[in-house]
């Protein structure tokens, strides 16, 4: 076995141990909440009703439906002998949907919405970070203190500044929804057109957060390389410029590769307080709604989404490290 083959297997090893962790998390969590989910739909669905066999009955029957009538131990082995046959169980909530038909339907919209503001952010970010550090004058006098300013503010305070200004005030903007409410989901332009109006001031709250904190990153790692020995060796030889510039921004961008990887491998769960803000039918929506109503599958499912598209992105970007970083392969070498 090379030693790429170890490093991989090596990294396999605690990815997967992880991986066990946060399902245990994911079960256990949830269901340490202060409240009884049972409790609350029958409090709703018992109003009106005077009699209290009738709402015993009701509760009885719930709590074994749910299985939340067993002991703890026995309904998480259930919980693993339903993940793998891909089950995550029934929503409490919106009984009897399936958790999986909840998040099919709502993993589109979050990433629809996430993805293309995270690399549209990120692409912008590292190009104003990098020409500030290199060109510096007025690049750097204006684009490091408007990134550095954009990157303080709070993300749900520009999202709802965002939303105040330009839907509630100009009227430019929808104030909610992911398309307008009337409509039927479908492919004609009308609806399309719909959508992107949805999309618009949630896409731009989430790509102005970013580009402020990328192109920060990348200016501090930009400076940091070119006030690096290689680059003043590199000089003193008499290479020219723009290659020596290939040479720094490629090293710079090792870190924000990274970010960007985390940054798609959390998008799930990084959107939750923008669809919160623009009632945006995404997953984080949901997350919420769970959370409040004490649903332990779809908080279960929610969270467990978000763990594995975390571990998958940290463990793909550490695969590709071990291939193009010179420091992990002379690592490597050494643990011959």
């Amino acid at each position: 076995m090379n030693a790429y083959s170890r490093y991989f297997v090596k990294k396999l090893f605690w990815y997967l141990m992880t991986l066990v962790i946060a399902i245990a998390l994911n079960f256990f969590l949830p269901r340490m909440i202060e409240g009884n989910p049972v409790s609350l739909i029958v409090s709703q669905m018992s109003k009106g009703m005077t009699d209290s066999d009738t709402i015993k009955r009701i509760y009885e029957t719930f709590m074994k439906e749910f299985g939340i009538d067993q002991p703890l131990g026995m309904q998480f082995l259930i919980y693993i002998k339903k993940l793998f046959t891909g089950d995550l169980g029934t929503s409490f909530g919106l009984y009897p949907k399936k958790v999986t038909d909840i998040l099919a339907s709502a993993v589109p919209w979050t990433i629809g919405l996430q993805l293309p503001a995270i690399l549209v952010g990120w692409i912008l970010g590292n190009l104003l970070g990098a020409v500030a550090a290199y060109k510096k004058g007025v690049f750097d006098k204006v684009i490091f203190p408007v990134a550095l300013f954009i990157n303080s503010i709070p993300f749900f305070t520009l999202a709802i500044i965002m939303l105040y200004l330009f839907a509630l005030t100009l009227g430019w903007f929808p104030l909610s929804g992911g398309y307008d409410f009337q409509m039927v989901p479908s492919l004609s332009l009308d609806f399309i057109g719909s959508v992107i109006r949805h999309h618009t001031l949630p896409f731009l709250s989430i790509v102005l957060v970013t580009i402020g904190g990328q192109a920060i990153g990348m200016r501090e790692m930009s400076i940091y390389e070119l006030n690096a020995d290689y680059v003043l060796y590199a000089k003193l030889l008499g290479i020219r410029d723009a290659k020596i510039a290939r040479y720094v921004f490629r090293n710079a961008m090792l870190p924000q590769i990274t970010g960007l990887a985390l940054s798609i491998g959390t998008m799930v769960g990084g959107s939750l307080i923008c669809e919160i803000v623009f009632s945006y039918p995404g997953l984080g929506t949901w997350m919420f709604t769970a959370i409040r109503q004490l649903d332990y599958p779809l908080i279960s499912g929610c969270t467990l989404l978000i763990a594995v598209t975390v571990l998958l992105a940290n463990f793909t970007i550490d695969m590709i490290y071990g291939l193009i970083d010179p420091r992990i392969k002379a690592a490597q070498m050494e643990e011959e």
